[in-house]
This record gives C-alpha cells, structure tokens and sequence, in this order.
C-alpha cells in the first residue's frame, strides 16, 4: 500500500489514523533516509496514542523511550547511533517485543538479522522538500490483517 503525503501535516495525520488500529504487542518498523519523515510519522502515532506530539523527539542519544501514558503502552526506539545489532541486545531488546505495547522502530535497517518476524513495514521515500511517499507492507498474518484493514481505511477515503 502507497500513500502520499504533502506535508508534516499529513504525515502526522497518516500516523494517527494507524493508530487506532494497532493493539498490543503490535510492532511498526520505519525504513528510510535521513530526513524521510521516520519520526515526523512516529508523532502521528503517538498522537493516535493520546500522547502530545512534542514529547516525540528525533532522541538519536536515547535508543528507548517509553510512553505508559498512551491508550495503549508505547515504545519509541531510535536506532540512528546503532553501530551493531548485537549492541541492543545488551539493552534487552528481545524482551521488549514480547511486552503488552505498541513499538515502533526508526531505523529497523539497523536491526539486520534481529529485525522480529512479524511487523508493519513503513518505508518512506522522499519526493520532493514536502512530499513523501509511504509504501507500507506486512510481515506476518496479524500484520496482513492489519494491512487489509488499512487499505480499506485509506483507499476508501481518498
């Protein structure tokens, strides 16, 4: 599934809208370059979440924030400073995918052989200064479902 968004804005609005249809334990991992709108996309979920929108931040220094407030627990990772996968396990990274959140992972490419087997799959294409494309995919039936039901959302209200 490919959306185009035109703006911060509509990013954020993207976001929120998938929100709502995340339960726990779902996984959301962000591929794209520096400046692609990973984290501008986050906000929108957080946002989704009932969590203020200028509490998500591009950290790059702090590789976990947790959010308790939300609707449903939220898990921030950045992994820009990621040098190697094994560096996260030291964080008990494996541990945090079977908690009762919502994760969402900037920089999954970073992960390599730990990327989970299941997950949303977001890559964000830059297009011009504001626009962007989302190009989402599913790993996993949960996430397949999950897709379908996005679509639907999406391609319906276009």
């Amino acid at each position: 599934m490919k959306i185009v968004s035109n703006s911060v804005s509509d990013t954020i609005n993207i976001g929120s809208k998938i929100a709502k249809y995340l339960k726990k334990s779902d996984i959301v991992c962000l591929f794209g370059n520096f400046g692609s709108g990973k984290t501008i996309f986050i906000k929108g979920i957080a946002k989704g979440l009932g969590i203020k929108e200028d509490k998500i931040t591009s950290s790059s220094f702090i590789l976990i924030r947790y959010y308790p407030e939300a609707k449903i627990p939220f898990y921030h990772f950045d992994l820009y400073r990621l040098k190697n996968p094994k560096d996260i396990l030291n964080l008990g990274y494996q541990e945090y995918l079977y908690d009762e959140a919502i994760i969402a992972i900037e920089w999954a490419d970073r992960l390599k052989y730990l990327l989970p087997n299941e997950y949303l799959k977001l890559e964000l294409l830059i297009n011009s200064k504001n626009k962007r494309t989302l190009k989402f995919s599913a790993k996993g039936k949960r996430f397949k479902q999950l897709l379908s039901q996005l679509k639907k959302e999406f391609y319906l209200k276009l």
